[in-house]
């Protein structure tokens, strides 16, 4: 199987590191959806990442989906068993989400030429993400240090809040700072030790 994208995602670097964790082989190519778009379009028309071609020339999309596919190749999920770990594993997701989406857009609106950004749109992403960090932050505070986020196992909450915590720090250090948010940059450099995060840097 490939996996196509930018570990500089957050979205194609939490699918690497869920398939690593999962055991499930996979090639890297590194395709940018600006610089390369014309070979990620050959292989996927929608230029999106990540992207994940199936040994059979399946083609899927979405990091959430892709990982979903992916626990079911290994027969084992990264998502805990407990019903209320399940659910706080899904909380804690989402604002991670949230987070790399409001990241996101921040960076894009200032790709944008400074005449033609939208001050009052610049604004409420910024807050949204300045929020999303606040819950994340107040969240990790109740998080016993000698403990991963849902239990004794890393599970897709770690994957995805560590893995977003590192992309804000790449595109919107200015917005958050771990001055700011102990709790969320601490969790985020205690999981960038685990081997499979720093197999897979964000570069």
């Amino acid at each position: 199987m490939q996996l196509i994208g930018m570990l500089d995602s957050p979205y194609v670097r939490r699918t690497a590191i869920s398939l690593r964790m999962l055991g499930v082989p996979f090639e890297l190519r590194p395709l940018s959806v600006f610089r390369d778009f014309d070979a990620f379009r050959a292989i996927n028309p929608l230029v999106k990442a990540p992207t994940l071609v199936c040994d059979d020339g399946c083609v899927l999309v979405d990091s959430t989906l892709i990982i979903d596919y992916a626990e079911t190749l290994a027969a084992r999920s990264l998502m805990p068993r407990d019903s209320e770990a399940h659910r706080r594993a899904l909380r804690l997701i989402g604002l991670a989400l949230v987070t790399c989406e409001k990241a996101v857009q921040h960076f894009y609106e200032l790709k944008r030429a400074e005449a033609l950004r939208d001050a009052s749109w610049q604004q409420r992403v910024q807050g949204q993400l300045r929020d999303a960090c606040a819950l994340l932050d107040d969240a990790l505070h109740a998080a016993p240090a000698d403990h991963w986020l849902c239990g004794d196992h890393v599970t897709q909450a770690d994957i995805s809040v560590g893995v977003a915590w590192t992309f804000t720090q790449i595109v919107a250090a200015e917005i958050v700072s771990a001055r700011d948010y102990p709790a969320f940059s601490g969790f985020a450099t205690r999981a960038e030790r685990l081997p499979d995060f720093m197999a897979l840097p964000p570069t």
